[in-house]
């Protein structure tokens, strides 16, 4: 390849530069347009946040989601005290002391046909 080749094929370097780099640039404005459109947060070169995403409609979202939170905890809290009273009275020995004594009603029952 000769210098004159090679200066014949400079102006099609210098446009499939020009043209990716418009390309590259096209396609971070499309980019970021999406993200506008669709509420993403906007960053910049080094993360930080160009267009914090908080707005009335973000406020209002968070409050209704402590709500519902702070609704879904007490009734974890009443459903815990609710087990601990059924496991209370499962343990307890007077639950074992009734179904004994029923196990032995059962067994009268059976052996006699009739509880005396």
């Amino acid at each position: 390849m000769s210098l004159m080749d090679i200066l014949a094929m400079a102006p099609w370097v210098v446009g499939a530069g020009l043209a990716l780099g418009a390309g590259g640039i096209v396609a971070s404005v499309h980019n970021t347009r999406l993200k506008i459109k669709h509420g993403y947060p906007l960053e910049g070169m080094w993360g930080q946040s160009l267009k914090p995403g908080i707005g009335n409609e973000a406020v209002e979202r968070i409050r209704l989601l402590s709500q519902e939170n702070a609704a879904l905890r007490a009734e974890l809290g009443s459903l815990k005290d609710r087990l601990g009273n059924v496991e209370r009275i499962v343990t307890d020995g007077g639950y074992h002391l009734t179904s004994q004594i029923e196990a032995l009603r059962e067994t009268g029952r059976d052996n006699k046909g009739e509880l005396q």
